[in-house]
């Protein structure tokens, strides 16, 4: 039996990325120390396979076509201090919520993915924090340091690329067990509801979609149908991604399928490159080029329509249904004005990507208090601008993309309980970005639900 023949770019190899300029990749003090760590994660398992991502790919191409919705959600950035059952239980609940109404509302399927099992790692505007006279190096996430400001804690040490490979192995475990063990069968969707929300208007909410679907189980079964043997009913395919941001550890986790002879980034199913990171001859798009993951690129207000056609022809240059999902993250008083051109562009150019809504990312700023904050209404307006401008471009609105977490935090404003600016202190918990909670986030599935609707 002769090998299978490598179908992706035959000048590519895992190592590629080295030859470019590299953005945001952090000092490490000791090289021979990363190279002893990368060594290492190399004879490690995948921690998701090449069949996973194609499942997923094909789901996208779905979603390209009108025939779904993607929710991309999850944590700003994941905590190793923060690692229990308990917080993956509750943001796979919030998810599986968020999708819930999605589907039964809209009638198209939900794409899960969630930023989960390896978002470790956050660009910083500035390698270097001064505080009170003190310069450290910038906080790049667990996976390369501590929050703690301190000479030692923010000190880059490869170790903690081990400790997140184990603990993202550890939360695939659980979500596998999770989502296909009995925990997503639509017969518990009234078990999703957390406790804290289940008394408010967005729980009372959720309740009655519950019921619906709980009446429709009921009606199937006493039509005769055996809802036993339909599995769609009682598990769920659930996807997990992250930035690629720091290259050695997605060099590390790459292999060859031994199906087909493509490189796939085992670290996740869906790599996303940051709008900080998307230059066309940069590291970070020439290390995904060569990886068959479904990608994703966020395009912040600077992304000009040359720039998203080139970054589709270099990431995509087979236009292939699926393969690349592009995240606009312009703010909400650029969407109306710089989104549409980039949509025009990339339709012209015949490239059948997945268009996201990302409103988080360009909606924050420094509140009086100190705190770094969003407003749940001005994710709303975003959200709002991107589906006008891509019904107005004649093309599917696709996804969204936000951060969110199962607990009852206060890091956003406004949504249904109005939390103000006060209020930030109570239970402000994010290392980086502020996230949604379990409120706002399934506010704003039932907001996304009548947008797709009409």
């Amino acid at each position: 039996m002769t090998a299978p023949v490598p179908l992706g770019n035959f000048d590519w190899e895992p190592a590629s990325w080295r030859r470019r300029a590299a953005a945001h990749q952090p000092e490490w003090p000791v090289p021979a120390d990363l190279d002893t760590v990368t060594d290492e994660l190399r004879r490690m398992p995948p921690l998701v396979f090449a069949g996973e991502a194609r499942s997923l790919r094909e789901s996208l191409a779905a979603v390209s076509k009108g025939e779904g919705f993607l929710l991309h959600a999850g944590d700003c950035a994941e905590s190793f201090a923060e690692f229990t059952a308990d917080n993956i239980r509750d943001k796979l609940k919030v998810i599986l919520q968020m999708s819930v109404v999605l589907t039964y509302s809209t009638g198209v399927p939900t794409v899960k993915v969630g930023r989960i099992a390896g978002q470790f790692a956050k660009p910083r505007s500035s390698p270097i924090e001064k505080r009170d006279g003190q310069e450290l190096p910038s906080y790049f996430g667990d996976i390369v340091n501590d929050f703690a400001f301190d000479a030692i804690a923010r000190r880059p040490d490869p170790q903690r690329m081990l400790r997140g490979y184990n603990q993202a192995a550890a939360t695939l475990n659980l979500l596998r067990a999770f989502t296909k063990g009995g925990f997503a069968d639509l017969n518990r969707v009234h078990q999703w509801n957390l406790e804290f929300i289940a008394s408010r208007r967005e729980g009372r909410r959720y309740e009655e979609v519950a019921d619906g679907i709980e009446r429709a189980l009921n009606f199937m079964a006493a039509c005769g149908i055996d809802l036993a043997h339909e599995t769609q009913l009682h598990a769920v395919d659930f996807y997990t991604s992250h930035e690629a941001l720091i290259l050695a550890f997605e060099e590390a986790l790459t292999r060859r399928d031994s199906l087909t002879g493509d490189w796939y980034d085992c670290s996740a199913h869906l790599l996303w490159i940051g709008d900080r990171t998307r230059q066309i001859d940069g590291a970070h798009v020439e290390f995904l080029s060569g990886v068959q993951n479904p990608i994703g690129v966020k395009l912040g207000p600077d992304a000009t329509p040359d720039d998203a056609v080139a970054l589709c022809r270099r990431l995509d240059p087979a236009r292939e249904a699926g393969r690349l999902v592009l995240v606009s993250r312009m703010g909400a008083d650029n969407v109306a004005e710089r989104l549409p051109p980039l949509l025009r562009a990339v339709t012209r150019a015949g490239h059948p990507v997945v268009w996201a809504c990302d409103p988080m990312h360009g909606n924050t700023y420094a509140h009086e208090s100190g705190y770094k904050t969003r407003h749940f209404d001005a994710v709303m307006h975003e959200v709002e601008q991107f589906f006008l401008a891509c019904r107005a471009a004649d093309v599917w609105p696709g996804a969204v993309h936000v951060e969110l977490t199962g607990d009852d935090v206060t890091e956003c404003l406004g949504g249904g309980d109005d939390v103000r600016g006060e209020q930030l202190e109570n239970k402000y918990e994010t290392r980086c970005d502020p996230r949604l909670n379990a409120r706002q986030s399934l506010d704003l599935a039932f907001r996304l639900a009548e947008l797709v609707r009409r």
